[in-house]
């Protein structure tokens, strides 16, 4: 099969189309004809070997919507629509960026009477399935509360302003610039405030009393901040690295941290593990939704497979509003 690898760290010329051998289920793990896959910032990290050396090719990506091939518990059929995200996917197993691939069965989800098309479905497992358990797990969010969203325009960070919006919250998303803000509003931010380094006047102004939870994609660049626009016992929890390393230095929980608030990081790792199963993830309800025009699309632009190299350079260029997906 053809599938890209990565035998060196470097920049988007070090993937190589290459052939290799079709991957091999074990028992508990269930095998995809892969038809289109997300981007992601994670693939980045782990090309430029911020994510560890590069010892052996690597097959990267984290995400990918397809048919099945095979499954031998008899969970899934053959042809049956899925979506699968994490897993191990890049780390300890091949990942999406191939025509096939095995993933466990644990990190797999039925989408088998969705109608919309690969390319669309592409955009949404990494993406939901963070934002799900960010929001609905560890921030609890509930009908009626307000949610900042600390760098909106990410992909992660659209989504969470369009699910929160999906459980009747009330949201205020963050953009770095000013052309961005149409965009948020029309994903679902009720107030989108340009981002200058400093937001807690400009969130305050709407919302004297603060916000109810507030979910970090940029990072510890941002952090402090952040919390600065919380209630007493509200929550904040971190998704992203966009602004770099998350290490926070010298943080002083008695000053830095308001009264009564709760500090969390939420890692997409978990999806698919014991604590976060995903028999209840909302991706076919969210699909449904994209669908009927009730939540908006996240995709920018859909790339063909030959044009991987290409599609990296534009997300590494922060130019892309929105997610980037390929078309296997």
């Amino acid at each position: 099969m053809k599938a890209y690898i990565i035998e060196r760290a470097g920049g988007p010329e070090v993937l190589t189309l290459a052939d290799i051998p079709a991957p091999q289920a074990k028992t508990d793990e269930v095998t995809i004809r892969v038809r289109a896959f997300g981007l992601n910032r994670a693939e980045v990290y782990r090309r430029t070997g911020k994510m560890g050396p590069i010892n052996s090719p690597v097959v990267p990506g984290i995400e990918a919507v397809g048919e099945v091939i095979s499954d031998a518990s008899g969970t899934f059929r053959t042809g049956q629509r899925v979506a699968t995200a994490m897993g191990g996917m890049q780390f300890s197993r091949p990942g999406s960026y191939a025509e096939e691939v095995a993933v466990l069965r644990s990190n797999v989800i039925d989408l088998h009477d969705t109608t919309l098309s690969w390319e669309e479905l592409a955009a949404l497992p990494e993406s939901y399935l963070t934002v799900w358990g960010a929001l609905g797990r560890s921030l609890g969010l509930a009908k009626g509360q307000t949610l900042l969203v600390r760098g909106a325009t990410s992909s992660v960070g659209m989504a969470a302003t369009a699910y929160a919006k999906m459980l009747g919250a009330t949201v205020v998303a963050t953009t770095r610039s000013e052309g961005h803000v149409q965009r948020l509003r029309e994903v679902g931010a009720d107030v989108a405030i340009v981002d200058r380094g400093q937001i807690e006047e400009d969130v305050r102004r709407a919302f004297p009393e603060g916000v109810d939870a507030a979910l970090e994609v940029v990072g510890a660049t941002t952090l402090r901040d952040t919390i600065k626009v919380l209630k007493p016992f509200g929550a904040v929890t971190v998704v992203g690295l966009l602004g770099g390393p998350p290490v926070l230095e010298n943080f002083h929980l008695m000053q830095d941290l308001p009264n009564a608030t709760r500090l969390s990081f939420f890692p997409s790792g978990m999806l698919g593990t014991a604590a976060l199963p995903l028999t209840d993830a909302p991706l076919r309800a969210i699909a449904e939704g994209i669908s009927a025009g009730r939540i908006p699309s996240l995709r920018a632009r859909t790339f063909d497979f030959g044009d991987v190299r290409q599609a990296h350079a534009l997300m590494e260029s922060d130019r892309a509003l929105g997610k980037l997906v390929v078309r296997v």
